[in-house]
């Protein structure tokens, strides 16, 4: 959709389908692939090619069949239906009311329903117990007053979501049944990107279909998503398929598929979903308690671009660069603090800022964890206990507002009001910034609280740390709540 010149980019969540319109297309040119052994289908050169100078390629394309007719049976239809109540909304946003056009378009249009309304949606599932335990998305059943599962062969249950955890997108239902078929759960970890992957489930609610493409991607992060690294893929997935399993080539699940990417609404070839490790966490903690607990840090954390990385002397951008150290939370009881670079989780390595949030949440609160951070150019450890995120936390900032360029800012110090407003903190009050200081975001009204990590609290204290850096300095930047590193270039 165009808007003002720009394409506005979405992310869909495969949800509901209340009206299809069905359009088939013939495609010509189709290829034939000849049967193999075991899931594998192999193409060979024809003869008269081998004779070439050319060495001969054998093209080796994965046979689906097995593991459709292994799962097919595993996998549901699921029908919600629920309540909403309508808006008041303008009949035509922008139109002035007394254009003599107004009443026509809006008696052309017709009546606008008001109040409540019944709406009904429809996605996918997958029986993970045979007495009757399925995953979906989280979307596909919220604010539903009724669930039915439809079973591969035709009979309906009325399903009970046992819990919805909206932060990961995942729902756990029962289903008053038994000695039903299940899937095999797989390693998501062990995903290959370039590795191919098949999903099952019902796109505009053709029930037990299949569509097949590799993984494109791990550890994806999208917007509003903290706690999911979500495997991206190609794999056709379209309203309705929104909840069910993604499998690999062993037939076992290793997603579960919740989102798209797309200009449009439908698939454009960029799709993606839950990792079945988080997903079979929070049914366990469902299953369990009923609820899911997740651990916090209390920390605003950004990426670590090549700026950063020097500006601090990382040997590489790595890690989750801490902005702000939230007052009375686990990292602050911990001693970290802001300008801390986390590399590593018990030991395990953490590679960008979005690896940090599910991490942490994947701790279970009130336990201790082993933190390897950058703190004024060596490594140190440092244990902290992990506290209950009750509440989103470990925000992440990205910096997407640093660019390189020469430093060039107006400074003064703060007032007694201002130090107040910044719970007594000391910094330096941006009058004006010109050049790349304004060019890498800082803008006048802005507090710089430290260079490379070190509190300032005067302009000549700022002036020798900017003398003594290199390349670039991270100026920690306080802009209303918030807090963040600004990697700037000296020239």
């Amino acid at each position: 959709m165009n808007t003002q010149g720009g394409l506005i980019m979405t992310f869909v969540a495969l949800k509901k389908t209340l009206l299809v319109a069905a359009v088939t297309v013939a495609l010509s040119g189709a290829y034939s692939i000849v049967a193999h052994q075991g899931l594998w289908a192999s193409h060979a050169a024809s003869p008269e090619f081998s004779a070439t100078a050319s060495p001969v390629v054998n093209v080796t394309l994965p046979d689906m069949s097995e593991i459709v007719a292994r799962n097919s049976a595993a996998v549901v239809n699921i029908s919600v239906s629920g309540t909403v109540r309508g808006q008041q909304v303008p009949d035509f946003p922008g139109m002035d009311p007394n254009d003599p056009f107004y009443e026509f378009f809006r008696h052309f249009r017709g009546p606008q329903q008001r109040g409540e309304q019944r709406v009904r949606g429809q996605g996918s599932g997958f029986i993970i117990q045979d007495d009757g335990i399925i995953l979906t998305n989280a979307h596909v059943v919220n604010e539903a007053d009724e669930v039915t599962v439809r079973l591969n062969d035709k009979r309906e249950f009325k399903a009970k979501v046992l819990g919805a955890d909206k932060a990961t997108d995942v729902a756990v239902l029962r289903i008053d049944a038994s000695k039903l078929p299940t899937v095999k759960i797989g390693n998501s970890a062990d995903t290959r990107v370039g590795e191919w992957v098949l999903a099952i489930g019902s796109p505009f609610g053709f029930e037990s279909s299949a569509t097949a493409g590799i993984v494109s991607a791990k550890l994806r992060s999208l917007p509003d998503d903290n706690y999911v690294p979500f495997i991206q893929t190609d794999v056709a997935v379209n309203p309705g398929n929104s909840g069910g399993p993604l499998f690999n080539m062993a037939g076992e699940v290793i997603g579960i598929n919740s989102q798209i990417y797309s200009r449009s609404g439908g698939y454009q070839g960029v799709s993606f979903a839950i990792p079945i490790d988080v997903a079979m966490s929070v049914q366990d903690q469902i299953l369990k308690h009923g609820k899911v607990q997740r651990g916090r840090l209390g920390v605003t954390i950004q990426e670590v671009n090549q700026s950063l990385a020097e500006s601090f002397g990382l040997p590489k951008p790595t890690g989750a660069l801490i902005g702000k150290v939230e007052n009375d939370s686990p990292a602050a009881k911990a001693g970290l603090e802001s300008g801390d670079v986390i590399l590593s989780v018990n030991g395990r390595e953490i590679g960008s800022s979005n690896e940090l949030p599910p991490v942490i949440a994947n701790i279970r609160p009130g336990s201790s964890a082993k933190l390897q951070i950058w703190r004024k150019g060596e490594k140190r450890d440092i244990e902290v206990k992990i506290g209950d995120a009750r509440t989103d936390a470990s925000a992440s900032a990205d910096g997407k507002e640093a660019s390189p360029g020469k430093l060039g800012l107006a400074l003064r110090s703060l007032q007694p009001d201002e130090r107040r407003q910044l719970d007594g903190k000391n910094g330096l009050y941006v009058e004006n910034a010109s050049g790349a200081a304004a060019r890498a975001g800082i803008r006048p009204g802005d507090v710089v609280l430290s260079v490379n990590g070190e509190p300032v609290s005067s302009v000549a204290q700022l002036s020798a740390l900017v003398a003594k850096a290199s390349k670039r300095v991270a100026l920690l930047i306080q802009r209303g709540d918030s807090m963040v590193f600004v990697p700037v270039d000296l020239g």
